[in-house]
């Protein structure tokens, strides 16, 4: 949509003045986020970092998405809850969680990023829909699951399967992908679809193209894979990304190794 979060060694303007105006351009911090129509207001007041479609950016299209369906379902947690959460089960995936549920979570020099009393036991001013829910693996692993049977969960359907089938389909063009990426040569073996990432070309033994899911900053990593039928969820509880990580390599690398077949 022509703006987001941007990784570049040196910080741009256009940066610097989406973090003063506090639209959370970084980790997570639901306090520190303004109520959501203040923060159109201020993203409104931002120009465009580049013509939409121009690249490829990370994380505030899907906090704009998250305003447009609270203001057409009431709030998004009950849309979320509606639609995914409540037909799935997963009952602990929610905006807040009771402190004696939460652990906490640590950034990646092992200092504590949120304590279990923190910014998660207690509702948010802004729901985020780019990165503002709480939840367990189980939960985790009813949605992976439901992915990989594009939409289906038991006998009843929680997705319609035309719509999973445009999420975990790669949408960017190679002009896009050539200008876009966390680091140079990011998109050389992914894709992007709609809130997820998939694989497109194999560079190590867990990288098996067609899966998809996502690496989440704060410790996380899920992906479902239809061919191999699996479902793969770490949650470490401590930030990091893949590529500065081994534990996630050798965690997808034990995942595949495993199969016996």
């Amino acid at each position: 949509m022509g703006f987001g979060q941007l990784y570049l060694p040196e910080e741009p303007p256009i940066i610097r003045a989406a973090h003063e105006a506090g639209i959370g351009m970084g980790p997570p911090r639901p306090s520190e986020m303004p109520e959501p129509d203040e923060w159109m207001r201020r993203l409104g007041s931002l120009p465009l970092m580049c013509p939409p479609g121009g690249r490829w950016l990370y994380n505030t299209g899907s906090d704009v998405l998250g305003v447009l369906l609270a203001r057409v379902g009431g709030s998004l947690e009950e849309v979320l809850r509606e639609t995914v959460l409540d037909p799935l089960g997963m009952d602990d995936t929610r905006f807040t969680a009771d402190a004696d549920r939460l652990v906490s979570a640590y950034g990646g020099d092992l200092r504590v990023y949120d304590p279990p009393d923190g910014e998660w036991s207690r509702p948010p001013r802004f729901p985020s829909a780019a990165g503002g829910l709480v939840s367990t693996v189980d939960d985790l692993l009813r949605f992976g699951r439901m992915m990989l049977h594009f939409g289906r969960s038991g006998s009843g359907r929680v997705l319609a399967r035309p719509t999973v089938e445009a999420m975990v389909t790669d949408q960017l063009t190679a002009g896009e992908k050539a200008v876009s990426g966390f680091y140079p040569g990011y998109f050389d073996t992914r894709g992007w679809g709609f809130g997820l990432s998939m694989t497109t070309a194999r560079d190590d033994i867990a990288s098996v193209p067609g899966r998809f899911g996502w690496d989440g900053g704060l410790g996380t990593s899920w992906f479902s894979d239809p061919k191999e039928d699996l479902v793969g969820i770490l949650l470490t509880q401590k930030a990091g990304f893949p590529q500065y990580n081994n534990l996630y390599l050798d965690f997808w690398t034990s995942v595949y190794q495993s199969i016996a077949d």
